[in-house]
């Protein structure tokens, strides 16, 4: 098969996996939203607290037992073509071994109820459990995402979320006990069972316990990302506690409600940027930037354009998901939306990074977005009210973007991105974002505008719109 040819299937294959991630992610949110109001029926706000509390924990902590090894998963694929399965298995070892390290200790120095984290000690245990073995689906995603096995990837978070949602929703219908208990079983069995079926898969196919050499290079690209994981965690959920602080939950309730909604968005850059990944780490480990930056500008592009459509519709959607008292919440969406364009934008400056290794660099940003933030919330919440921390949130996605841009460039001494062009559509983009809030309450004008807009697009992108309706064409043909 000639160069060109190679080249052609690896477009094909991001486009097909790209197309499918997206569809998926936004059927598996669709689950979830259509799945919200048949728990807060079965669950008081104290049983559904104790239970999404337990889900916050499992996202803190495993950015601590995991190692973060998962972000050398990329690189290794390139450095270690022909032992990646190896690979995979050994990290496997390394980060489930930590776990129960972990664990055992957790276990030995708080013997007792309530000494940590005011959980009954089965739960605590659960937990750090969970946490041993729940990385091996990461893994096994990212194994599939960088092989482009797209069908074997989605299939696992189909079968991960429908076990999880019919588990949980049977317990909490007809087994005894406590019901914000249940369920957190409902979570961590399905997802446990997955792990493990993963963890013997990666194992079978690894063979590979203990290797020095996978260890010293999976420590290096991941421990210096700990601090990263634990400030964008920091980052993205320090507003609620200090609306929380502020002012009550009837304000955390609307934010948050606000902010769900908001993120939706991300779940489709989210799923381009899984399926880009892979393509963009072949193609510039073959030295092929011009390829690079020429899709990428595309994928920029159109991201900026549906975050556009995404702020347009949001009082639609807020009034068809929520009651009327939830009205209000749609005011967050639009610096919610626009942060998450932030998001999409700065990862291919951590992609650059992740690429040469300099993980140490993306955690440094990643505190100094964290901090700053962090003034910034206590400054302005007080002062203009809880919807102000949606448009905090905005401005610290965007300084992480400018550092990571600025390491990329002046650090790194890398220019493989348009970067002019990028900080214009996305500075006009929030512009029209932030004018589009506005006409809120003009749906007669909004909706009209948007169309035209979209019109307009459609005649001067007449290539890619044509490229997108023959795409859908024929996979809907297929379905």
């Amino acid at each position: 098969m000639s160069s060109v040819d190679e080249k052609k299937n690896d477009g094909e294959l991001a486009v097909r996996s790209g197309f499918w991630y997206v569809i998926s992610n936004v059927l598996i949110r669709a689950m979830g939203i259509i799945t919200a109001p048949i728990y807060t029926r079965l669950l008081t706000t104290a049983e559904t607290g104790y239970a999404n509390n337990f889900n916050n924990y499992v996202s803190i902590f495993s950015v601590v037992t995991g190692l973060c090894l998962i972000y050398s998963v990329g690189r290794a694929k390139l450095d270690f073509k022909d032992r990646f399965d190896e690979f995979m298995s050994s990290i496997q070892t390394l980060s489930s071994a930590f776990g129960l390290i972990i664990l055992i200790l957790i276990m030995a120095l708080f013997p007792a109820d309530g000494m940590m984290l005011k959980f009954p000690r089965i739960v605590i245990f659960i937990l750090f459990a969970y946490l041993a073995l729940y990385p091996s689906i990461d893994y096994m995603q990212y194994k599939y995402r960088f092989e482009y096995k797209y069908k074997e990837n989605i299939a696992v978070s189909v079968v991960l979320t429908i076990t999880t949602i019919i588990m949980t929703v049977l317990l909490l219908l007809y087994a005894p006990g406590d019901k914000g208990f249940l369920k957190i079983i409902g979570t961590v069995v399905p997802g446990g069972a997955i792990a493990l079926w993963c963890y013997v898969n990666l194992m079978r196919k690894g063979k590979t316990f203990y290797n020095r050499e996978f260890w010293s290079y999976a420590l290096k690209i991941g421990l210096p990302m700990i601090p990263h994981g634990l400030a964008l965690i920091l980052l993205s959920r320090i507003d609620v506690s200090m609306i929380s602080n502020i002012y009550g939950f009837s304000e955390v309730g609307l934010y948050t409600s606000g902010y769900t909604i908001g993120t939706l968005l991300m779940f489709i850059t989210n799923a381009v940027g899984q399926a880009w990944l892979p393509y963009f780490n072949e193609h510039l480990y073959a030295s092929e930037e011009e390829d690079i930056r020429e899709k990428n500008k595309v994928l920029m592009f159109y991201g900026c354009i549906l975050t556009i459509v995404f702020i347009a519709m949001a009082p639609l959607a807020v009034k068809i998901l929520f009651a009327k008292s939830y009205h209000e919440a749609m005011w967050v969406v639009p610096p919610v939306a626009l942060g998450t364009l932030c998001q999409y934008f700065y990862t291919n400056y951590v992609n650059l990074e992740l690429f040469y290794k300099k993980t140490a660099l993306i955690a440094a940003n990643s505190c100094v977005a964290a901090v700053i933030n962090i003034g910034l919330n206590a400054y302005f919440i007080p002062r203009f009210g809880y919807i102000s921390a949606a448009y905090t949130t905005l401005a610290g996605y965007f300084i992480l973007m400018i550092l990571h841009f600025l390491t990329v460039r002046f650090i790194l001494k890398k220019k493989l991105y348009s970067d002019g062009y990028y900080f214009l559509i996305l500075t006009v983009t929030c512009i029209i974002g932030i004018l589009t809030t506005f006409l809120y309450p003009l749906p007669a004008i909004r909706y009209p505008l948007l169309f035209m807009l979209l019109a307009i697009l459609a005649i001067v992108r007449k290539d890619d719109t044509i490229m997108v309706i023959d795409i859908i064409k024929k996979k809907l043909g297929k379905i």
